[in-house]
């Protein structure tokens, strides 16, 4: 059986990663500090014999190489970051330290283990703000955050050790990534489950501006196949490819989408413009179709129905688990 070593596996994505190689049958290690991820993402694997969590940062190099050497790990899918643009601002020191420092250390213990596949979550923040649309891998890069600079270090890491030790590196730009999981106070992407959490509620949905900017909003399924492709591909190392959906919409035609497919009464209100604001944002995947065979399954109406539904489920769970809570607890 073999082992795949998910970084930030308790966050929203990583735990979506998690959930479909244990289907698969790996065996499945995660590494998260919980920063930012939330146990409770993934406590209903923790009964799988083939899942270990182990509570730690990328920053520790020794717990990676004990992890690596115990496990005998084949492959890595780094998830781990400070995956805010807002946060980048604020504190630049840290989002350098775990998401440069903690990409070297994988990159590294991986290469002096013999652990030559590495799967790397990368940004289309990488492109910037120009206004060409779509985005192609080609394109230069114009980085305007600190957060945005971590992802393209990254990347040229990523090529410099694939040089260097013969490994096989691959980076994947997520474009706005939704799905089940997500959560809506999030600072990453977290527009489809703000408006969704907020329609369910029927309180208004905030946009910022005319709401005419684009994005491309790529499911996390689709997000998922990527992943496991790129644990498995040939002839794809040092790559870093883009990975949408292929199509864009507005923010506004989103969020009377998400009106309709929850059945809400909620109005829209449009709050000031943001400065700098990307206009429009679509992914070209033909090279990530030539490379990986990526192909994305999900039109925006089939995800959003999927993910309404989740957060629905979701929304009718927390009553009952209130009122559990109140329950006075038997003395014995």
């Amino acid at each position: 059986m073999q082992t795949i070593l998910v970084t930030g596996g308790a966050g929203f994505i990583g735990s979506n990663i998690v959930e479909a190689l244990l289907k698969r049958d790996y065996r499945v290690i995660v590494l998260d500090d919980l920063s930012t991820g939330r146990l409770d993402t993934i406590d209903h694997f923790l009964h799988n014999p083939n899942f270990t969590f182990i509570r730690g940062s990328v920053l520790d190099r020794g717990l990676l190489r004990s992890i690596m050497k115990t496990y005998q790990v084949c492959g890595i899918s780094h998830q781990a970051a400070i995956a805010s643009v807002t946060k980048s601002i604020l504190d630049p020191v840290s989002s350098v330290e775990a998401n440069i420092t903690g990409t070297t250390n994988i990159f590294d213990i991986a290469a002096e283990s013999c652990c030559r596949r590495v799967v790397f979550a990368s940004s289309c923040a990488v492109y910037g703000d120009g206004p060409e649309s779509p985005k192609q891998e080609q394109m230069r890069l114009d980085p305007k955050s600190p957060y945005a600079v971590t992802k393209a270090a990254k990347e040229m890491l990523a090529r410099t050790f694939c040089q260097l030790h013969a490994m096989e590196i691959i980076g994947l730009r997520y474009f706005n990534v939704y799905g089940r999981r997500q959560n809506p106070g999030s600072d990453y992407a977290a527009v489809v489950p703000a408006f969704i959490t907020k329609a369910l509620r029927n309180e208004p949905l905030p946009i910022e501006g005319d709401g005419l900017q684009t994005r491309d909003f790529v499911y996390i399924d689709d997000v998922v196949q990527a992943n496991l492709l790129g644990l498995t591909a040939k002839n794809a190392s040092g790559a870093c490819i883009n990975i949408g959906s292929g199509s864009s919409i507005g923010i506004l035609e989103l969020a009377h989408a998400v009106i309709r497919g929850s059945g809400s009464s909620s109005l829209i209100v449009h709050r000031p413009a943001r400065p700098g604001d990307v206009r429009d944002s679509r992914a070209d995947i033909e090279r990530s179709r030539a490379i990986l065979g990526y192909a994305p399954a999900y039109a925006l109406d089939k995800g959003l129905a999927e993910t309404v539904a989740w957060y629905r489920a979701r929304e009718q769970k927390k009553p009952a688990q209130v009122a559990a809570a109140m329950q006075p607890v038997p003395v014995e």
